[in-house]
């Protein structure tokens, strides 16, 4: 916690040191606060212990907002009072956030989340979103996903939402790693009838 309150994830550590010194520091520190801690999750639910690794503590700086509440939570000190499970993650906002693969775990538990927007996340790439298509709670509960600006994702990433059978709507946008756009789109159209796909791609 104490490393967390001293040493904030960076997302664009070209900003801060040289080429090449800095991405492997960064991405070892980043990898470092999105480490899943099985034990916390057993302490404090899967609700909490997901917005401490999102938000809270250091972690990859994303949102997240409480069924039957407006208001973006961020930081897990500034939650209202009441029980640990009284809080259910439906909307998740990593816009900007340093979310990676390896937290992923985080998400199993979680049985509420109709929404996730990744947006301008250097470390999302094909294998987290076929992680997120098989998240079992995921596959029931995503209604609607936002995918803007991840220069990591492919073809090969969007096709495998085809399993968030549940699925209503999906945006795409500014993903240059895509090249078989109208390939792709009949995938999921065909794979999720009832799905309104929405394309802002070159």
């Amino acid at each position: 916690m104490l490393l967390g309150k001293l040493v904030q994830p960076v997302c664009n550590p070209s900003k801060l040191l040289p080429p090449g010194a800095c991405r492997h520091f960064w991405g070892w520190l980043n990898a470092v606060f999105n480490k899943v801690d099985y034990e916390r999750i057993e302490a404090v639910g899967p609700d909490r212990a997901a917005l401490e690794w999102l938000g809270g503590g250091g972690g990859p700086g994303a949102l997240v907002r409480y069924q039957g509440y407006q208001k973006w939570q961020q930081d897990y000190n500034g939650l209202p009072t009441g029980p640990l499970g009284k809080y259910k993650i439906e909307a998740i906002n990593a816009t900007d956030s340093c979310i990676m693969y390896r937290g992923f775990d985080y998400l199993d538990g979680l049985e509420h989340v109709a929404e996730i927007t990744l947006q301008k996340c250097i470390y999302i790439q094909d294998e987290c979103l076929q992680r997120l298509s098989q998240t079992k709670n995921l596959q029931k509960s995503l209604l609607q996903l936002k995918i803007i600006s991840c220069g990591n994702v492919t073809d090969k990433g969007i096709i495998a939402l085809h399993k968030l059978t549940n699925l209503e709507y999906l945006y795409l946008s500014d993903l240059p790693g895509i090249r078989e756009k109208e390939t792709t789109a009949h995938v999921l159209r065909q794979a999720l009838p009832n799905l309104e796909l929405e394309l802002d791609l070159e």
